[in-house]
């Protein structure tokens, strides 16, 4: 059993479904989508390592793995996974790996920059790195949040601040995984033998990267439908729980 701590909201309880939050958010953020959709699934959400009630990362093995590992625990029959951004990666993972286990797939924004390298995307990955390196995890942190948060770190408390800084070491111990895919999910055959319903989900005015990682994931599905959400950033599921909800609903009826 997974020793993440695990919001569960009502809904069809013969259909369970996960969902996967990004980095640097928890689960709670969930609650007016597991709503939305509790006519079709019963929406359970782990907060991952490191994040909301739910014990530090240890440090081995690499953050990816290790999260995905104790997501994995908590599937016991085929599921309904949703992902969003890093949890999105960590879905696509399971799924890859137990094709069996996933009844459909929806990746919201997925961040596996490995599927297409992007050398802007990179000078500021690396920028980031050493940053958190130098000690300056605060402005790692900022920085981070301005391209992936669509939060002001101004407006945060010391402690939200202090939080978020010393999750930037999670954000360094997951790049390996995400943009040299160290896991090996790229590998010939691994997203083709995916045969559940996937849907890819970003937002129009996201990082323009999201937008090729869509094209290459979506390019090697056996079958994936696509949508994007007009007006909406890379943080949708918070700013567009309606319009995504909806859109989710639509893949859960394809499976």
């Amino acid at each position: 059993m997974s020793d993440l701590h695990l919001r569960q909201w009502p809904g069809a309880e013969e259909r369970p479904a996960l969902a996967l939050h990004c980095m640097m958010g928890n689960a709670s953020y969930w609650g007016p989508i597991a709503g939305k959709l509790a006519d079709k699934v019963r929406i359970s959400a782990p907060d991952l390592p490191g994040h909301g009630q739910s014990p530090d990362w240890p440090g081995e093995p690499d953050y990816h793995s290790f999260t995905t590992q104790a997501v994995a625990r908590l599937i016991d029959r085929p599921m309904d996974l949703i992902g969003h951004s890093l949890g999105a990666t960590v879905a696509l993972r399971i799924a890859i790996a137990a094709p069996e286990a996933v009844r459909s797939l929806t990746l919201i924004e997925p961040v596996l920059f490995a599927a297409t390298p992007d050398p802007a995307n990179d000078a500021v990955m690396q920028e980031l790195h050493a940053l958190v390196a130098a000690g300056q995890s605060d402005e790692a942190a900022r920085r981070f949040l301005s391209i992936w948060g669509g939060i002001q770190w101004e407006s945060q408390t010391p402690a939200g601040r202090e939080r978020l800084a010393r999750q930037m070491q999670l954000v360094v111990a997951g790049n390996e995984t995400l943009m040299r895919d160290a896991a090996n999910m790229l590998r010939e055959g691994g997203l083709e033998g995916i045969d559940a319903p996937c849907m890819i989900l970003i937002g129009q005015d996201s990082p323009a990267v999201i937008g090729d990682i869509a094209d290459a994931l979506a390019a090697r599905l056996p079958d994936v439908g696509r949508a994007r959400l007009p007006g909406a950033a890379h943080m949708l599921p918070i700013t567009h729980p309606r319009q995504v909800a909806e859109l989710i609903g639509l893949n859960l009826d394809r499976a």
